[in-house]
């Protein structure tokens, strides 16, 4: 998916309606060409109504989503582009409850989208090693230890303690990717590293 200045160019001007979605996605998928078959590549589709295709040798039906991260969902593709705009745009990620209030869906339907376009951005194209100017920062990802019950709270975690947190490792390409990954703490040992891939 190209870049894009701002979500509101994303949704106003590139995918305004779900048939836009759609059709993007149908040329990026097959190259604009005619539908290839997931289950046999060699072999003729048939075009089937309510946007379904058949494959002719294997006698399976197919759509758009079949074979992707899309797949087994009724979740129109609109509301999927803005949550992978959303979590590969936001340099701090996007949890599972901003998704619930940004694309009006459910915690466990949140949570299900986001675990699919993690799984995404593991795809080799999303593996492109950073070039050109790229800060880094570590983060810890956790609630605050005051604001936790009495008997949950964890003593000494102040500050930059990670005792009670997970620790981030972070990098982004001014204007392109990101790396993100859970590191065991902050140490240089685990902090400076030349060999990790955009996830």
């Amino acid at each position: 998916m190209p870049n894009f200045e701002s979500i509101i160019v994303f949704l106003l001007e590139t995918f305004p309606n779900e048939q836009s979605c759609i059709g993007y996605f149908k040329k990026s998928r097959w190259n604009g060409k005619l539908p290839i078959s997931p289950y046999d590549p060699t072999s003729k589709v048939y075009e089937l109504a309510d946007g379904w295709y058949k494959c002719k040798n294997t006698g399976k039906r197919f759509s758009i989503r079949t074979g992707t991260v899309f797949e087994d969902s009724n979740l129109p593709l609109q509301k999927w582009f803005v949550a992978f705009y959303l979590l590969s745009s936001n340099k701090k990620g996007v949890s599972t409850r901003q998704l619930v209030k940004y694309i009006k869906v459910t915690q466990k339907t949140a949570w299900f989208m986001s675990q699919r376009l993690r799984e995404a951005f593991e795809h080799p194209n999303f593996k492109n090693m950073l070039d050109g100017f790229v800060e880094i920062d570590e983060t810890f990802i956790g609630g605050k230890n005051k604001n936790r019950h009495k008997d949950k709270k964890v003593p000494n975690s102040q500050g930059r303690s990670w005792k009670d947190k997970t620790s981030v490792w972070g990098a982004i390409k001014r204007g392109g990717g990101i790396i993100a990954q859970v590191i065991p703490n902050t140490k240089a040992k685990n902090t400076k590293s030349d060999d990790r891939k955009p996830c």
